[in-house]
């Protein structure tokens, strides 16, 4: 009798514990994700790179550093005129810094901002907030009355964590289709900005730069139909 209860009890604990997971699989599943397909297009174009395994690691979380250099790739901006402008000074990026250039670029052009001290932080993660602001400021941040913001923003449901200095930003990405979102529709503005999440961005945005194929000329007539 008792080993039959201590059976009950394991396939219990053994339910409780598949359940979860099964869950946890499935929200996964059900949020906007980038692709393999579209996570190579960004390689192809060299928007994003593989780690030195050769692997791309979507989970991993974005620094600003890293940020920094993709932003420059994206919307090249080494050719706008501010890049000639003398060096700022860091003090915690020197020149030997790998992304020392990338984070001149963002500085110079008001791409992203540096901290108190002449500080950068290469090595901070980034939220989702601050990254999908960084990339509207890159895009051009649309100048959205207070009202459509607060439209565009409504139907997510965690719209009111979305800090305020981020939600005109944010609504931008957002009417632009570039946002993804988790299986709830949630923005999740608050964690971290993972390499996945910038892809699936990226991608959107890469999409929008793809030429559309021109409607086709229907063929001429054959002579025949012409002479009659």
């Amino acid at each position: 009798m008792m080993m039959r209860r201590f059976l009950s009890v394991l396939s219990l604990v053994a339910l409780l514990q598949y359940f979860p997971a099964k869950a946890d699989a499935q929200v996964q599943t059900d949020s906007k994700q980038v692709s393999e397909r579209q996570i190579q297009q960004l390689i192809a174009v060299n928007w994003m790179t593989n780690y030195s395994d050769n692997n791309f690691h979507p989970e991993k979380i974005l620094n600003r550093a890293e940020l920094a250099s993709t932003m420059v790739k994206v919307f090249r901006l080494d050719k706008r005129q501010v890049a000639s402008k003398e060096n700022i000074v860091v003090t915690d990026v020197p020149s030997s810094h790998p992304a020392f250039n990338d984070i001149q670029l963002v500085l110079k052009t008001d791409i992203m901002k540096g901290y108190r001290g002449n500080l950068f932080f290469p090595n901070q993660r980034v939220t989702r907030a601050e990254a999908l602001a960084i990339f509207a400021q890159a895009y051009g941040v649309f100048q959205f009355s207070d009202e459509t913001v607060q439209e565009i923003l409504t139907p997510f449901p965690d719209a009111s964590s979305i800090p305020t200095w981020a939600r005109k930003a944010i609504a931008t990405v957002v009417a632009e289709g570039f946002v993804n979102t988790d299986a709830q529709g949630n923005i999740a503005p608050l964690k971290p900005m993972t390499r996945g999440d910038m892809a699936y961005i990226l991608s959107q945005y890469l999409n929008r730069q793809q030429p559309q194929s021109e409607t086709p000329e229907a063929p001429p007539a054959p002579n025949s139909l012409l002479e009659k």
